[in-house]
């Protein structure tokens, strides 16, 4: 996956001029506390440096991991078109453009961001959005956020690692009140993150919700650990995004998850959700299902089943599977 053309043109303008040597600094540090979910009371991205370096090193992945969030929920609720967004923890608005490329029904958006200068950055990019409306809030969601618009797709991507775990139910609570049709969270791909996606997933279960996807059910989730839910998106690098992770490889593997929860009507039987590569061998497909009914299946197609194998065969990880 590739940023849009337009974004990618106003990232390589906006780190234009930007010494690589200050880049690479900036992303290593912004990366260990990604990983290591530093939670001490510093902003990620709480000056121009760190904001460039999420820029050059952290929107692409990002960006594609909402995208395909969106995608899948798309997929499932094929009758949710949005026109207005509220988005959470925007950074430099990453979420506003995959939301952008997934509903061309958008026209008008709420971005709120606690930093200054990501914020600035985002208003700055933001401008080739084209949007009818388009509003930047600043607001800290640990102090409290401001009165918001009701919208309907609200989105929160990769903001819980930065909160206690106390918050985090007032928060979804919170959001799913301005939620007027979906609310999306994103996580980091990781058993933590999985866990927080766990524990909104229950609150909103509680609030009513219906989840549109990853998972095919309403009842606990099946997977136990030490193995963990989430999904992974290939992300094609430019060169400065080589340069700044001082990596060789042309891309990157970034592993999430999400969840996607509506107040649109039940829509009926769901289908089964891929968890894990689909193993393939000589005339057999080795699929680990979500199922409808609550359970976690390893499943094995074979060529003797027909138009069934041939569905197999096609699937990927984080797919839709209705025996047919």
């Amino acid at each position: 996956m590739e940023l849009p053309p337009l974004l990618r043109q106003a990232v390589d303008k906006e780190l234009d001029g930007v010494p690589l040597a200050d880049l690479k600094r900036a992303s290593d540090t912004l990366s260990r506390r990604y990983r290591g979910e530093v939670r001490d009371g510093r902003l990620h991205l709480s000056d121009k440096l760190a904001a460039h370096a999420y820029l050059a090193a952290r929107l692409p992945a990002t960006y594609a991991a909402v995208r395909a969030s969106l995608a899948a929920a798309s997929k499932m609720r094929p009758d949710f078109v949005p026109r207005t967004l509220l988005d959470i923890g925007s950074g430099p608005g990453t979420a506003l453009w995959a939301v952008q490329d997934c509903f061309e029904t958008l026209d008008s958006a709420t971005l709120v961001e606690t930093s200054p200068a990501i914020r600035a950055m985002g208003e700055a990019l933001s401008v080739h959005t084209a949007l009818a409306s388009l509003q930047w809030v600043s607001g800290d969601i640990a102090k409290g956020l401001p009165p918001l618009p009701r919208a309907d797709l609200v989105t929160l991507a990769y903001v819980l690692d930065e909160l206690t775990d106390q918050a985090l139910a007032p928060l979804i609570e919170l959001l799913w009140a301005q939620t007027q049709g979906m609310l999306l969270v994103v996580e980091p791909g990781t058993p933590a993150g999985w866990q927080r996606v766990l524990a909104a997933r229950q609150v909103l279960l509680a609030a009513g919700a219906q989840i549109a996807a990853p998972c095919a059910h309403h009842s606990a989730c099946p997977v136990t650990a030490p193995d963990w839910c989430h999904f992974s998106r290939r992300v094609a690098r430019s060169r400065l995004h080589r340069q700044t992770k001082s990596a060789e490889v042309p891309w990157e593997d970034e592993k999430y998850i999400f969840l996607a929860a509506t107040r649109l009507p039940e829509a009926g039987a769901s289908a089964a959700r891929v968890l894990a590569p689909p193993q393939g061998s000589s005339g057999m497909v080795r699929l680990k299902l979500c199922q409808p009914d609550g359970s976690l299946d390893q499943r094995v197609v074979t060529r003797r089943e027909g138009q069934a194998f041939k569905s197999a065969s096609r699937l990927d990880w984080g797919d839709v599977w209705q025996k047919s």
